[in-house]
């Protein structure tokens, strides 16, 4: 399949209305300089088609929302996903006259098996042809202001802008086989999802929807009982899990 060609620039499209500078940053970044952004293709906005033909969308959360056009986009051309991973995220809280209250460095720390928070709400996206996921690693400032219009949570201060302060690494995953990466090798072949969070240095919450995706990628499968846990393990007969990738019941 060649190069796709790249259709019309929309200069003032829906998709950036509510586009975070992080999200501006990246598309830019991942478009390239002989590529375009805010493309019209195939019925969709695209956030870009560098000059390969790859459409580039970046995508900051809720991937249930972009399955079916990943699905119809990987069908014509390769598809780039980006996905930023917030390794590190400093918190600045603003007046409504924009003036800065005060920057915190926010505890929580971002690592590749985030990805796992938005593959549980498709965890068939991998097994798309023409498809790869960017894991983007980066330090990132959140920018809210102090309107009384934002979550009760956070005492009605809203979350107005998130902007790139540095970009560490990056992890790619294409194809299905390269998800077997987050089965870490200490394991063995054979573990509960408390053993999981424990050598990969994440919450039991995480690892749980690890192994869910993993299952349906059809990577593990259930192979016991560890008292009241279930044990996974790699799938003992390849016929049988291409059975299993039809499945739709929660494994867990």
């Amino acid at each position: 399949m060649g190069p796709a060609k790249i259709p019309r620039v929309l200069p003032n499209s829906i998709g950036t209305r509510r586009e975070t500078s992080l999200h501006e940053a990246l598309k830019i970044r991942y478009t390239g300089a002989g590529g375009s952004t805010e493309v019209a293709h195939k019925g969709f906005v695209c956030d870009g088609i560098d000059a390969s033909g790859t459409i580039i969308e970046v995508q900051t959360s809720n991937f249930a929302a972009i399955y079916r056009k990943a699905e119809s986009l990987s069908r014509e051309a390769k598809l780039v996903i980006v996905y930023p991973v917030i390794k590190t995220c400093f918190i600045e809280l603003y007046d409504t006259k924009e003036t800065l209250i005060r920057r915190r460095k926010s505890p929580r720390k971002g690592s590749f098996w985030d990805i796992f928070n938005e593959l549980i709400h498709a965890p068939l996206l991998p097994s798309l042809s023409n498809l790869r996921i960017e894991l983007a690693l980066v330090d990132a400032a959140e920018r809210r202001v102090q309107d009384g219009k934002g979550s009760w949570r956070r005492r009605g201060v809203s979350i107005v802008n998130r902007s790139l302060l540095e970009f560490h690494e990056t992890l790619s995953l294409s194809g299905i086989s390269s998800y077997r990466r987050f089965i870490p090798p200490e394991l063995k072949g054979n573990f509960t999802v408390k053993q999981l969070a424990k050598i990969a240095g994440i919450n039991e919450t995480t690892a749980r929807k690890a192994v869910y995706v993993l299952a349906k990628l059809n990577l593990i499968e259930r192979t016991g009982k560890e008292g009241r846990a279930w044990v996974y393990g790699t799938p003992r007969s390849p016929d049988n899990s291409k059975k299993r990738a039809a499945r739709t019941g929660r494994p867990l």
